[in-house]
C-alpha cells in the first residue's frame, strides 16, 4: 500500500501541473467505456479528478478496469495531461485535466449499493440513516460537514481575537428543571442516584463569571428527552457565551459582530452590523409570532374597526368578549389572478389556521367591477356599506384576497392568522432561499401562566432578571413582568436565546417562590448556585446560538439532519447502530436496575 500512497488530492490538480506523475486515492465515482478507451471520475473528500485508460494499455490493466464499479475505493498512478479547449469541463475545478493511468490497484470492492450516491437521491431518510457512511459520501454532505467545520472554526476565531476564553463544563451534572426531561445517568457507585446530562451548562457558566473568567464560550453539547423535529434533536450543540458587567445591547451587540464575522469568513456575505429589533408584543401584534420570518412583507393588520361597522356578528361577539379580529392582505390571490388561491386552497389555509386553536378562517376578494374596487365572496355580504373604507384602511389592491380571524382570546386570533401568513409564505415562494432576514425579539413576558396547573412558570428558565421597573411588584403582579430576555430568529427560526441574568440571591430566591418552587426545593436543586451568589458575583448575562441550526439556514436547508454527521431519526433511533438498545443483564445488576417492561 505504501507504494501507491497518494501524493495528490482529487481537487487540487490544474493545467499547470501538466506532465507531471501523480499518485490519487478515491472512490469510482462514475466509469464510462468508449471503445478502447475507459474514463474513471475518481473522487474523495476534495473533489473529482478524470482519469483516462487509453487503447494502449496492457491487457492487466484493461482487465482491472472492467472489473470497477461505482465506489471501489482504489489507487491509480498516472501522467497529468491537459485537456484539449473543447473538451474542457469548466462544472469541475479539475476540468481542465485529466490523469492518463499507468498503474491501479484496487483498494477495496463494494457490495451492491443500497443507493445511489448523489446530491438527488430518491433514498428514503431512513435508508440514508441506516447507511449514513454512504450519505455522507455524498457532494451535498461532504459541502455541508465542510460548512459546519467552518463555522466552528470562524466561532473560535473571533471569540480568541474578543477575549473570550473556551471553558468545558460537565457531561454528568445534577438533575435540574429546565423545560424538557432530562436523559438521566445511573451511578454504579451510588445506588438509587443519578447524574444528567445537561441541557444546557446555564448554571456553570454562570458559576463561571462568580469565578472571574469575565467572558466565556463552549461549543457546547445539550440533551433534551423530547420529541424530535426538524430542526429538533435529542442531542444538540450550541455555541454557549456568558459575560460579566454587561447589558442587554452589549450583549446583542456582540451577538451581531461574531455572527457578522461567521458569515463573511464562510459564505462571504456582509450582514448588515446592527439587526432589526421588535419587541415581543410588536411581533405577536404583527406577525402572530415570536419568531417572524421576515424575508416577506406580509403584517397581520387591525381588522376591529371595520367588524364593528359591519354585520358579521362572529367578529362582534369576539371584541365583545375582550379578543381580537385580524386581517392579512395577500396580494395578487383572490380567484382570477394569476397566483389566484381557488376556495379548496381556502379551505386547507381555514384547516391550518384551526390546528392552532381559531374557529374559522373569514375571506373577501378584491375584485375591479365598475368604477372602483369592490369586495366580493366570502364575508363581503356582511360589509356592503363599508367596501371603500375596508379596501383602503387594508391598502387593498384588485386581485388580492383578504383573509380575517377573530377570537376571544386575541393571542389565539394573532397565532392562528400568523400560522396562516407561514404557509402562505412557502406556498407563495415569498422567502428568498438565498436572503438572511435576523431579527431580535426583546421585552418578552418573564412569566407565562399554566392554565392546566393554575401556576405561574418561567417563560424561558428561571435565572433571567426581571427589568428594574417591575422589581416592587413581582409578587403581586406578575403578568405584566417584562425581563431582561432576548431571542435571535433568522428566517422564522429561533437562532438564539438569552437574558441577563439574576446574580443576587435574594431576588433568586424571590423568582423561584413565584413559579412555586420552595426553599426546601431551591436549596437542594439550586443551592450551589445560590450559595455562590452570596459571594461577590458581578453582575452578567449571555446567549447561546444553536450551532445546527445555523448552519441548517446557511446551508439553505429545513432539517437539521442534513448538518450533523451522524443524527437519530424522528423517533429519536438511530437505524445504522439501532441505538438506544438493550444491554446485558449483568449491567444493569452492576447499577442496581431492573427493567419493567408494558405488556
Amino acid at each position: 500500500m505504501e507504494q501507491y500512497k497518494r501524493t495528490e488530492d482529487c481537487g487540487s490538480l490544474r493545467k499547470t501541473d501538466a506532465g507531471k506523475t501523480v499518485i490519487l486515492n478515491g472512490w469510482v465515482n462514475r466509469k464510462r467505456d468508449h471503445g478502447g478507451i475507459s474514463f474513471i471520475n475518481l473522487r474523495d473528500r476534495y473533489g473529482i479528478t478524470q482519469t483516462v485508460v487509453g487503447e494502449d494499455a496492457s491487457s492487466e490493466l484493461t482487465a482491472l478496469v472492467s472489473e470497477l464499479h461505482n465506489e471501489y475505493c482504489i489507487a491509480v498512478e498516472g501522467v497529468v495531461r491537459q485537456r484539449p479547449d473543447s473538451m474542457i469541463n469548466p462544472e469541475m475545478a479539475t476540468g481542465e485535466i485529466e490523469v492518463v493511468i499507468k498503474n491501479l490497484v484496487i483498494l477495496n470492492k463494494c457490495d451492491v449499493l443500497p443507493f445511489q450516491i448523489e446530491d438527488k437521491t430518491n433514498a428514503s431518510e431512513e435508508l440514508r440513516l441506516s447507511y449514513r457512511y454512504l450519505d455522507l459520501r455524498s457532494a451535498g454532505m461532504q459541502k455541508r460537514i465542510r460548512l459546519r467545520h467552518e463555522v466552528v472554526f470562524a466561532v473560535r476565531e473571533w471569540m480568541n481575537a474578543n477575549g473570550f476564553y473556551e471553558i468545558e463544563t460537565p457531561a454528568f451534572i445534577r438533575s435540574t428543571p429546565e423545560g424538557a426531561r432530562d436523559y438521566l445517568v445511573p451511578s454504579r457507585l451510588y445506588p438509587g442516584r443519578f447524574y444528567a446530562l445537561p441541557q444546557s451548562p446555564q448554571l456553570y457558566k454562570q458559576l463561571l463569571m462568580v469565578s472571574g473568567f469575565d467572558k466565556y464560550f463552549q461549543i457546547a453539547r445539550c440533551y433534551r428527552d423530547e420529541d424530535a423535529r426538524g430542526d429538533r434533536q435529542p442531542e444538540f450543540t450550541q455555541i454557549d457565551i456568558e459575560m460579566s458587567y454587561v447589558s442587554r445591547d452589549d450583549v446583542l451587540a456582540m451577538t451581531e459582530a461574531f455572527i457578522g464575522h461567521v458569515f463573511k469568513k464562510t459564505l462571504k456575505l456582509d450582514l448588515p452590523p446592527r439587526f432589526k429589533r421588535l419587541t415581543f408584543e410588536e411581533a405577536m401584534e404583527k406577525y402572530g409570532t415570536d419568531k417572524p420570518d421576515l424575508r416577506f412583507d406580509l403584517p397581520l393588520l387591525d381588522f376591529s374597526s371595520y367588524a364593528l361597522m359591519g354585520d358579521f356578528q362572529a367578529f362582534k361577539d369576539a371584541l365583545e368578549s375582550g379578543g381580537a379580529v385580524k386581517a392579512l392582505v395577500v396580494p395578487s390571490a383572490a380567484f382570477g389572478s394569476n397566483s389566484a388561491y381557488s376556495r379548496k386552497q381556502i379551505e386547507e389555509l381555514e384547516a391550518h389556521a384551526k390546528i392552532y386553536k381559531a374557529q374559522g378562517l373569514a375571506w373577501m376578494r378584491v375584485t375591479g367591477t365598475g368604477t372602483e374596487p369592490v369586495l366580493e365572496g366570502g364575508v363581503s355580504k356582511f360589509f356592503t356599506e363599508n367596501h371603500k373604507a375596508i379596501i383602503a384602511g387594508l391598502n387593498a389592491k384588485p386581485g388580492d384576497l383578504i383573509l380575517i380571524t377573530a377570537d376571544i382570546k386575541k393571542k389565539t386570533a394573532n397565532v392562528a392568522l400568523g400560522a396562516v401568513r407561514s404557509k402562505l409564505g412557502k406556498d407563495l415562494g415569498l422567502c428568498g432561499q438565498d436572503a438572511f432576514e435576523f431579527v431580535w425579539i426583546i421585552d418578552f413576558p418573564l412569566f407565562e401562566y399554566n392554565e392546566e396547573e393554575q401556576r405561574w412558570e418561567a417563560a424561558h428558565h428561571m435565572f433571567s432578571r426581571p427589568q428594574e421597573q417591575y422589581l416592587t411588584t413581582l409578587e403581586s403582579d406578575p403578568g405584566p413582568v417584562k425581563g431582561d430576555l432576548y431571542d435571535l430568529v433568522l428566517n422564522g427560526y429561533e437562532l438564539a436565546s438569552g437574558s441577563i441574568r439574576i446574580h443576587e440571591p435574594e431576588l433568586q430566591k424571590r423568582i423561584f417562590s413565584i413559579v412555586g418552587i420552595s426553599r426546601e426545593e431551591a436549596e437542594t436543586r439550586f443551592g450551589f448556585l445560590t450559595n455562590a451568589f452570596k459571594y461577590g458575583a458581578p453582575p452578567h448575562g449571555g446567549i447561546a446560538p444553536g450551532l445546527d441550526r445555523l448552519v441548517m439556514l446557511m446551508a439553505g436547508e429545513t432539517s437539521i439532519k442534513e448538518v450533523i454527521a451522524f443524527p437519530k431519526n424522528s423517533f429519536a433511533v438511530n437505524p445504522m447502530d439501532n441505538c438506544p438498545g438493550e444491554v446485558e443483564q449483568k449491567q444493569l445488576d452492576e447499577l442496581h436496575l431492573s427493567v419493567i417492561k408494558k405488556e
